[in-house]
């Protein structure tokens, strides 16, 4: 069987979905993209990404880390430094997140249209 030009393996659905989770969150995909540009620390993170707690954000970079798309280096200064940056495949990441984030800037007056829409037929 095949989705489109890919063929579709039931088997490696559950791999594919876990892989779409982690960069598909909404947290995950704004860190991404506020270290495109270089390391940063925690707490540049943490006041870049508007409403996430401080539990979320160790939780999202821990996750980044285990899946290989940024790497976590301590510094050894009192206070302790700690830097996240993007590994290779996390940059590998930040054409498709881009991308995606322009096409929701571009459709999102469209969007909130069909929603709109949508909500006023279901509520007659």
């Amino acid at each position: 069987m095949t989705i489109g030009d890919i063929p579709h393996h039931p088997a490696e659905c559950a791999g594919i979905n876990e892989v779409l989770a982690r960069v598909g969150d909404k947290w995950s995909v704004l860190v991404v993209m506020l270290l495109r540009d270089g390391p940063r620390r925690f707490s540049q993170l943490k006041r870049g990404v508007t409403g996430i707690s401080q539990h979320m954000l160790t939780l999202t970079l821990r996750g980044l880390e285990r899946d290989g798309l940024v790497t976590r280096t301590v510094f050894p200064t009192i206070p302790p430094r700690v830097d996240y940056e993007l590994t290779p495949l996390g940059h590998s990441l930040r054409a498709p997140v881009e991308a995606l984030g322009k096409w929701a800037m571009a459709h999102q007056s469209a969007i909130k249209a069909a929603q709109l829409a949508f909500d006023t037929k279901k509520s007659a």
